[in-house]
């Protein structure tokens, strides 16, 4: 019994000696990982405020391509940065710093210029200067129609085919476009608009179910937030779109 005793008091002794030889501090060995995993954290936090930002497709105004239950990266260094960039309004500034080229035919997510609130996501296909109309459902770009090609049906949804085409942007970018209502509806036929400087002009590859800057006006350089760039997961209700996975946004 003597023995139990005197082995108790040795261990009590010998924790008591090795926390006197740490300086009186106790080493916590989850301390490191706590560290690391804050360090991982603000590098997350950085990247969500200067590099990439996701971003979900809440409706079917850029069908073909893009799908509700897409989700994607935005790169935000592409056009640089503007008081939109910033998450909550903490960065407050007027303009653009580091400013890049939009290129027609980017898809780009920007703040809806009617409601700030709103991040909207559509296809440039209008730069500051620019003549924009749409006649008989044929984009005009300067007064030249945009080459449009008729490619096969689009099923929309199941049962249901839309016309497609393959449509040629002057500066050569191709992207496929849907008419769910042929080349009849209100959006088919408009006035000409001319692009003010500083600004864009979006549509939504859905021409007949898009409210984009037929609707909204053009876009300020201001409210640019990045380009699309990637997909990393899609789901259509519970099932996973594999196939569309990792897939660039064109």
């Amino acid at each position: 019994m003597e023995d139990a005793k005197a082995a108790v008091r040795d261990s009590t002794q010998a924790r008591t000696d090795t926390f006197a030889a740490a300086g009186g501090r106790r080493r916590w060995p989850g301390r490191a990982a706590i560290l690391l995993l804050a360090l991982i954290g603000l590098a997350v936090i950085g990247l969500r405020f200067v590099a990439f930002q996701p971003f979900s497709i809440p409706s079917s105004s850029m069908y073909p391509t893009l799908m509700v239950g897409d989700y994607l990266f935005v790169s935000k260094y592409s056009y640089g940065y503007s008081r939109h960039s910033f998450p909550f309004g903490l960065v407050r500034f007027e303009g653009r710093v580091w400013e890049s080229p939009v290129e027609r035919g980017d898809v780009a997510v920007f703040r809806n210029p009617t409601e700030l609130s709103e991040d909207y996501i559509k296809r440039i296909v209008g730069l500051p200067g620019d003549r924009i109309q749409v006649a008989k459902g044929i984009l005009h770009i300067n007064g030249a129609p945009v080459e449009r090609e008729r490619i096969e049906d689009y099923e929309l949804s199941p049962g249901r085919m839309v016309p497609q085409y393959l449509e040629t942007l002057p500066n050569g970018r191709v992207h496929r476009i849907i008419e769910t209502q042929g080349d009849t509806s209100g959006f088919d036929r408009t006035r000409e608009y001319t692009v003010p400087p500083g600004h864009y002009f979006a549509m939504g590859d859905n021409r007949d179910n898009s409210a984009d800057s037929r609707v909204i006006g053009p876009v300020p350089a201001e409210n640019l937030i990045g380009r699309a760039e990637v997909l990393f997961f899609s789901r259509n209700g519970f099932d996973i779109r594999f196939d569309r996975i990792f897939h660039g946004v064109e």
